[in-house]
């Protein structure tokens, strides 16, 4: 069993525990393309089998999140599970707008004290758990688009995001306030698209079963972004090369009518990057 799976994650359930359900009812190795937070829900694109070996050759690593801040209040977390530590007062629409310009295109975002990444061998979340101070290093992430779409409360807006991988939404809920001279948290986040996989066609993980799992299965060659390149000879598919008439890139091969995996080409010489079969 190979291909993709669009999981319509539901909040409180880990992207773990979406990964183990399927690996269970699919009995091979199973993978997710990027994780989504317990408290998030929406699209998880989980790779089955051999897929998992294409993750890196997705072209397309833009996400689209409807996320609502709340503001004049933070949590440790910076979302809705922290224990509240700092207030401050509630923004405008008019100066939300004001400030999301500052917050679009390449920008440099410090990730959350709580988060998965590693400090000297340990994940930052322990660090912060255990009281300790934590400083992560600054990295640079891309908001393709910030846009404010409505006020939900008196003090809490929602917001459509679209990013590239690597953006942590909490962190830009900070960030935001930290620009109105106030505070504010994440109070609820969805995932509606990650790449080329989309929240309406995502499944429910509790519609899967051992015997239908086949049914919501994405052929692998379906999802992937590049074009098609036939070829018989046995050379690329014994690990060499062989001269073709192709522009440099990337290829989804086949042979015989059948896929094979992902070929590349450079100066007019082919190659098989990766192989599913």
């Amino acid at each position: 069993m190979t291909g993709f799976i669009n999981i319509k994650k539901e909040t409180g359930v880990s992207s773990a525990f979406v990964v183990n359900k399927i690996k269970r009812l699919a009995k091979t190795p199973a993978g997710h393309m990027g994780t989504l937070d317990p408290l998030a829900s929406g699209v998880l694109p989980v790779g089955v089998g051999n897929a998992c070996r294409l993750f890196d050759y997705f072209s397309d690593k833009r996400k689209t999140y409807l996320a609502r801040f709340r503001f004049g209040v933070t949590t440790e977390t910076l979302d809705n599970e922290g224990e509240k530590v700092f207030k401050g007062e509630v923004p405008t629409e008019k100066e939300i707008l004001s400030a999301l310009p500052a917050l679009t295109g390449k920008i440099s975002q410090i990730p959350p004290a709580y988060s998965a990444k590693s400090v000297n061998g340990v994940r930052s979340y322990a660090l912060a758990r255990a009281g300790k101070e934590v400083e992560l290093a600054p990295k640079e992430v891309e908001i393709f688009s910030f846009r404010l779409t409505e006020q939900t409360a008196p003090d809490e807006f929602s917001f459509e995001i679209i990013c590239g991988s690597g953006t942590y939404i909490r962190a830009l809920a900070r960030d935001l306030a930290k620009k109105l001279n106030t505070y504010a948290y994440m109070s609820k986040l969805e995932r509606t698209a990650s790449g080329v996989f989309t929240i309406e066609s995502a499944v429910a993980l509790d519609k899967l079963t051992a015997e239908n799992l086949n049914e919501f299965l994405i052929p692998t060659e379906e999802v992937l972004p590049y074009p098609v390149l036939n070829l018989e000879s046995p050379r690329v598919f014994n690990g060499l090369q062989e001269r073709v008439s192709e522009k440099d890139g990337l290829y989804k091969l086949y042979r015989s009518g059948e896929f094979y995996g992902i070929a590349s080409v450079k100066d007019g010489l082919c190659k098989a990057e990766k192989k599913l079969c």
